[in-house]
């Protein structure tokens, strides 16, 4: 099995291609969680994520000329970009569901691309299918563990005890490397997976300990949308692991949202999973020593502007509520009076007289307003039921 020996030999391998990425201490994030939280920013790394690690590691041992992979994005632009750069031809197929930029990044940097599937596992088995390639697995093979560990060992020798590594967890491949590296190097620090409860394949393969199949729903994250974790980072998880949790979309993109306002950093939904294990637990983190693995920046832009909405309205900043009001001038007033006296700053306001379990002489108004927090909101709600008015918070 993939030992220590094999990630410091991928790390001499691959260190003329990548950049040793900063172990960054985050004051924000420290004070937030009642923790000391630093950040391995594998979102500088080049191509955006720590996939070119790996992919650096498989590709120099490769030397006739035609590769192939599958990918939702990350891997794709590490191969892409590798191949680039070692002279080799490269052919990438993904899922047609596969974010538009993450297409566009991977032609940029010179191979093929083949949109196939609706899902990874559609484009993996079209991608193992093609004859004439040297395939390139995203996650189960020990070369490409091996390069992603190599995270792990920067970790190790940038920070001393340090009490837990939290990882996201796609196909396994990040954390089975990072994990080796660590247990080899600080066997007290423990090892968490991270996973968005939309895609718990990992989660549910380590607590079951035999590996699961299932059907990601739509993510935030969806760098970690993966159906089934790999045999070999499967085999390697249940050794040196300590646990994978899960995190919902709220809190998903509630890090995002931090990520941007706080450190200045883009960082996509995967890569911003840890930060939301952080939020969701903090009492198990409180007074502890924590590097949370920032594995990509790759995000979606044309969907950022919704991330960050829905961010700010999981974090308390913004506040969506519905209101019933009479359909006669002056209602609508009454409802801006009482938001402008809590201080309140109206963003939006959208009326529907159409909507069929009204009654005549009313209209519906959806508010989106900017709050100091959802107590805020609450105080808001509250003054307007004083008033008459029927409220709902919406989604």
């Amino acid at each position: 099995m993939l030992g220590i020996t094999e990630i410091k030999d991928a790390l001499k391998n691959i260190r003329p291609f990548i950049h040793r990425t900063p172990l960054i201490y985050s004051n924000s994030f420290s004070r937030l969680i009642g923790a000391e939280v630093y950040l391995k920013a594998e979102n500088l790394q080049k191509t955006g994520a720590f996939k070119v690690r790996g992919a650096f590691n498989k590709l120099t041992g490769i030397k006739d000329g035609k590769v192939i992979a599958a990918s939702m994005g990350n891997h794709a632009q590490g191969v892409a970009y590798a191949a680039g750069r070692l002279g080799l031809s490269a052919k990438i197929v993904m899922p047609i569901t596969s974010p538009i930029v993450k297409q566009e990044a991977t032609k940029s940097y010179g191979a093929e691309v083949v949109l196939y599937g609706e899902g990874f596992n559609d484009a993996l088995n079209y991608a193992i299918s093609q004859e004439g390639h040297t395939f390139i697995h995203a996650f189960d093979d020990e070369k490409i563990i091996a390069g992603q560990g190599t995270v792990g060992i920067e970790i190790m020798e940038d920070l001393n005890e340090i009490d837990f590594v939290l990882v996201p967890v796609g196909g396994g491949g990040l954390i089975s490397g990072i994990s080796v590296a660590v247990n080899a190097l600080s066997p007290k620090t423990r090892v968490i997976g991270v996973q968005t409860e939309s895609a718990a394949s990992a989660y549910i393969s380590f607590k079951d300990k035999k590996i699961a199949h299932i059907t990601p729903s739509p993510t935030l994250a969806d760098g970690i949308a993966v159906g089934s974790v790999g045999e070999k980072t499967f085999a390697i998880m249940n050794r040196h692991v300590d646990d994978i949790v899960l995190v919902k979309e709220d809190s998903i993109a509630m890090a995002v949202l931090l990520f941007l306002e706080r450190k200045k950093l883009v960082v996509e939904g995967a890569g911003a999973v840890p930060l939301a294990a952080l939020i969701e637990n903090k009492a198990m983190f409180k007074g502890k020593k924590i590097v949370l693995v920032v594995s990509g920046g790759n995000i979606d832009f044309t969907l950022i502007d919704r991330i960050i909405h829905k961010g700010l309205v999981s974090s308390g900043r913004i506040g969506v509520f519905e209101a019933v009001v009479d359909d006669i001038p002056g209602s609508l007033h009454v409802v801006t009076g009482v938001i402008a006296t809590h201080r309140g700053n109206i963003l939006n306001v959208v009326h529907d007289r159409l909507i069929g379990d009204l009654p005549v002489g009313k209209t519906k108004v959806v508010f989106t307003i900017e709050i100091k927090g959802k107590e805020h909101l609450e105080e808001i709600l509250s003054d307007l039921k004083v008033k008459g008015f029927g409220v709902r918070l919406c989604d």
